[in-house]
């Protein structure tokens, strides 16, 4: 049974988290504060995190940016602050995706769902289940890990899916809605900003590996590209 984290300072939104996960077939536990998480999912290690973020003792975007320094747990923010830099930050920080208060209970559990989709959809994509290979680049699925001769780095979902779907045609030019579809497989509107967070966010990791490379290209008012 995959287990859910939620961090939630509110009790009766925690409890109803709780038990709508429960009611889907998840193992949830709950924690009330931001400080000790990443402890604990050091040692539970979980399958995803609920993370509210407003928290006591440490808020949600410094939880997300300790458990990013040594785990890719997929990671939903849960938010009352619906100003779009609060929502790209989280994101920018490593979140995985983010859902704004008031909810529907119903809808976190949609999204809980879509987001592990996607993880399982990597691990099982490829007929070897593990890498794909590159002139410049190697892509391990099972890790969400990026290899070049100069090191390696570590991404989010998302942030995997758009380089892999990107380096898979090199030279063609994707619209921010595509690569939205592709991303967001739920259908659910996100504005183009979301997407140009997370390539921002990739160029600056894949520099990290490949400082002398622009891989990904901005076309102008149209979208993204991939070529070496």
């Amino acid at each position: 049974m995959e287990q859910i984290l939620i961090v939630e300072d509110e009790p009766k939104i925690a409890d109803l988290l709780q038990k709508y996960l429960q009611n889907a077939n998840y193992q949830t536990h709950w924690l009330n504060s931001g400080l000790g998480v990443g402890e604990w999912v050091r040692k539970e290690q979980p399958q995803l995190i609920l993370l509210d973020l407003m928290l006591p003792g440490k808020d949600g975007l410094e939880v997300c940016k300790e458990i990013r320094q040594f785990s890719r747990v997929p990671i939903i923010m849960l938010t009352a602050r619906v100003e779009e830099i609060d929502r790209l930050l989280g994101l920018e920080l490593g979140a995985d995706d983010y859902i704004c208060k008031p909810f529907s209970p119903r809808e976190v559990v949609a999204r809980v769902k879509a987001v592990l989709r996607r993880l399982q959809a990597f691990t099982a994509h490829e007929s070897d289940g593990v890498t794909l290979s590159a002139s410049l680049l190697e892509l391990d699925r099972d890790r969400l890990l990026v290899k070049a001769e100069q090191g390696e780095i570590t991404l989010t979902l998302v942030e995997f899916e758009l380089l892999a779907t990107l380096r898979q045609h090199p030279g063609r030019i994707f619209g921010r809605d595509q690569l939205m579809t592709k991303v967001y497989t739920d259908n659910r509107i996100v504005s183009d900003r979301t997407i140009d967070s997370h390539i921002k966010k990739l160029r600056k990791k894949l520099a990290e590996i490949l400082p002398d490379q622009e891989l990904i290209h901005s076309v102008y008012s149209v979208g993204y590209k991939f070529e070496p």
